[in-house]
């Protein structure tokens, strides 16, 4: 596939066209003038069933166990001042029939919980990890002029492990000890890595090591050396030009590692998806100029991971993930989502922040024309 902007986005205009005539969450089966099956959702509102005596800020992260619980990570400084006292944890857990598991989170000894919550990732061995994006120039109520620089790794009920970073102690790109914000982790099994999207203060990927935490290597965008650029108060684009995009990540919001060793990287503000082998080698990218782009991404969870999930234009688009042909949209209740995850089964899960959350149903496939 070619890299180009323009053939990009023609590809992109003729798929779209299709898609919007089609109403709900069924997908067209038309892609490029291809016949396949795709995959069908259906929302579940009544999903999942909170505790009453608890009320959720924004949720910014949900998480898939072994198990396929889901674990949401929230923002209590997001309450109202009449609900603060009826804050939940910031970690909570759902079975799939959204009855409630557990709860835990929040500043404790030994480790520097983030200022505001972001990323929540659970990995092979079980382990949580949790990233923070607190600009010290924030402008939000009950928060303090803190930069969360760390990630947080926890066991699956609560026992702090360890954490790599210091909040206030980013020294930049170069930096092999902190991080500058952070949006996202995953961690690849085969390498057992840590492959972190830093994120919204730093422009990069860094890897490390998701025993020991010990540093492995970072990139930037094209796999070019990241370059610093002060960006708290940080600025969000109205657009961007069209063209393949800079050489520099913007906020490095999202982040995935696929079975067969690719890394998928979601450039929110320069609305991209840029794809690397697992030692920063570039690949390929989606751009998308025209409507936001790149707000986070999945992959469905079948053996060859054959569908690439990524939230733009009003909700969930999907992509051939070998090809990177457009294929279809998913609508959703709350656009586009903030992060998202699938599970075992096939669903969807999205945390839409300000937005609040959803649950889209994997119904099966629709019959190819």
């Amino acid at each position: 596939m070619s890299t180009t902007a323009a053939h990009l986005l023609s590809r992109f205009a003729t798929a779209a066209a299709i898609a919007l005539a089609i109403a709900g969450c069924q997908p067209s089966t038309e892609t490029g003038g291809h016949s396949r099956s795709l995959p069908t959702f259906r929302s579940d509102p009544g999903w999942p069933s909170v505790p009453a005596r608890w009320r959720l800020g924004e949720v910014s992260s949900i998480a898939i166990d072994a198990q396929d619980n889901a674990w949401f990570l929230h923002r209590p400084y997001s309450l109202t001042d009449d609900e603060a006292d009826l804050s939940a944890p910031q970690v909570l857990g759902f079975d799939l029939d959204g009855n409630f598991i557990d709860a835990w989170g929040g500043p404790g000894d030994g480790y520097e919980w983030p200022e505001r919550e972001h990323g929540l990732q659970i990995d092979h061995e079980g382990y949580f990890w949790i990233t923070g994006n607190n600009c010290p120039a924030t402008t939000e109520r009950g928060l303090g002029p803190v930069s969360d620089d760390q990630v947080l790794k926890f066991t699956a009920d609560g026992a702090f492990v360890f954490q790599i970073g210091r909040a206030n102690s980013s020294r930049g790109n170069s930096d092999t000890l902190n991080l500058n914000e952070p949006a996202d982790a995953v961690v690849y099994p085969p390498t057992n890595e840590l492959f972190i999207a830093d994120g919204y203060g730093n422009h990069r990927v860094a890897v490390f090591d998701a025993d020991t935490g010990a540093f492995k290597r970072l990139w930037g965008a094209f796999g070019n050396v990241p370059e610093d650029e002060d960006n708290c108060p940080r600025v969000f684009l109205e657009s961007v030009p069209d063209g393949p995009g800079p050489a520099q990540f913007s906020i490095v919001h999202a982040i995935r590692v696929s079975n067969d060793g690719l890394v998928y990287v979601a450039d929110r503000e320069n609305r991209r998806v840029q794809v690397f082998t697992v030692e920063g080698e570039y690949q390929d990218q989606i751009v998308h100029s025209d409507a936001p782009f790149a707000r986070n991404l999945a992959l469905s969870p079948d053996a060859e991971q054959q569908f690439l999930y990524v939230g733009g234009g009003s909700g969930i688009m999907v992509f051939d993930r070998a090809s990177l042909d457009f294929l279809t949209e998913i609508e959703t209740t709350v656009g586009t989502g903030h992060l998202i995850q699938t599970d075992s089964q096939g669903n969807i899960y999205i945390a839409a922040t300000g937005r609040g959350y959803e649950r889209l149903i994997f119904t099966g496939f629709s019959a190819p024309d």
